[in-house]
């Protein structure tokens, strides 16, 4: 079974295949749906194909926006640059993007969440038409997608296990096109469904009335994130092919430790082992919504997505990355501040390299004490120890 992780750019795409994914999907700067990540110029992505295949790893190029007429002119150049570069596949979502990839490639075919695929009937469809994987809708139990995996095994089959969830059909929705002028069809979301609203009669625009009882508003449409961690044993032996993190907005760092923690799950199953159910903790120490499990047991209206707030829960704070390591010295990029005598954790693609330490010398790039870091510095950290490579650095934040 594959574990496919998102890489909004070439740093997240490294760290993600060096933390244990088998692939990665991205997209170049344009035509696919996260038009906010960093994304890839053709040169980065001609590195980060280099990099996955000298890993024996794969790399899958997101072309699902849906595109109008005008939208097209640019389409075959780009997929005949993919397919020089060498690309393993494209997620693609508009059958007219499909005509296209064909006409001009033989690059093999994933079909997007986005053209919601919820029966077998449709895989069948699809299948028979070129396309060599499907990736569900998020929208199916697991009955559903293990009856689909058995009547049409000639299919490549991908889900979603982790992330974030829409409130609307995977993604068809046109709240933030309506709202701000910003399609998430176009990869330009700004996710009204997490916007707190209230109930107005028109008569009476500036009486506002919750619709809450607790009289803080509503987040009627706002949803939980997925997380189907502990389904992973029903998973592994259901002939689904691929199963997929979201995040290409995400940190380094949040990507980083999901996949780790996916891979050690899918590890221990390959060797026929119990899933390890502590390392999920390490799911609760990235920033999240709620967790739940989605669709996959069946829909519940007050369970399956509603969430009452749009906070996320963030009980560790990521502070940089190790770009360097010198004796039992750690040379970090910094992002976040840390200070003389905290504790800090750096973690490593293997959980058991973990270091728990509080910060006892710290130095500036030049050598010189500190007493905390600054963001957008390197700072050199002792550690006492040598250390492995691509380590990443987080703290505990405190609870006031």
């Amino acid at each position: 079974m594959e574990l496919l992780a998102p890489a909004g750019n070439l740093i997240k795409l490294k760290y993600a295949l060096i933390y244990g994914a088998d692939a990665v999907y991205c997209a170049t700067k344009k035509y696919g749906l996260r038009a906010k990540a960093d994304n890839f110029t053709l040169d980065e992505l001609d590195e980060g194909v280099k990099f996955a295949h000298k890993m024996g790893k794969k790399v899958y190029v997101t072309l699902n926006s849906f595109l109008h007429n005008d939208e097209l002119t640019d389409l075959p150049d780009l997929v005949k640059e993919l397919a020089r570069i060498g690309v393993d596949a494209v997620i693609v979502s508009d059958p007219g993007v499909i005509s296209i990839v064909k006409e001009f490639t033989n690059l093999p075919i994933h079909l997007s969440t986005q053209a919601n695929t919820v029966s077998w009937r449709s895989v069948k469809f699809w299948v028979e038409n070129g396309v060599k994987r499907i990736i569900l809708a998020r929208e199916l139990t697991f009955l559903e997608i293990e009856e689909i995996c058995e009547k049409v095994p000639e299919a490549e089959i991908e889900i979603f296990v982790h992330g974030a969830m829409c409130i609307a059909y995977s993604g068809r929705c046109l709240l933030s096109a309506f709202l701000n002028n910003r399609s998430a069809n176009s990869g330009e979301c700004t996710q009204p469904c997490r916007w707190k609203y209230h109930l107005v009669e028109e008569t009476r625009p500036n009486q506002y009335f919750a619709i809450e009882e607790d009289g803080q508003g509503t987040y009627i449409m706002n949803s939980k994130d997925l997380n189907l961690y502990n389904e992973l044993p029903q998973i592994f032996d259901s002939g689904i092919a691929s199963i997929k993190i979201e995040g290409r907005m995400k940190s380094a760092y949040y990507v980083a430790n999901v996949v780790r923690v996916y891979r050690h799950a899918l590890n221990m199953l390959n060797a026929k082992a119990e899933n390890p159910t502590e390392l999920s903790d390490e799911l609760m120490k990235v920033s999240h919504r709620i967790y739940g499990p989605g669709f996959f047991h069946g829909f519940d209206s007050d369970d399956t997505q509603f969430y009452g707030s749009s906070a996320y829960e963030r009980d560790y704070q990521y502070l940089g990355r190790i770009v360097a390591t010198e004796d039992d010295v750690a040379v970090i990029e910094c992002y976040s501040k840390f200070s003389l005598a905290e504790e800090v954790e750096l973690i490593f693609p293997d959980p058991l390299q973990d270091v728990v330490m509080n910060v006892e010398v710290l130095n500036g790039a030049d050598g010189e004490p500190i007493e905390f870091t600054k963001p957008n510095t390197n700072v050199r950290l002792l550690v006492g120890k040598k250390l492995p490579e691509y380590g990443l650095v987080r703290k505990k934040i405190s609870k006031a």
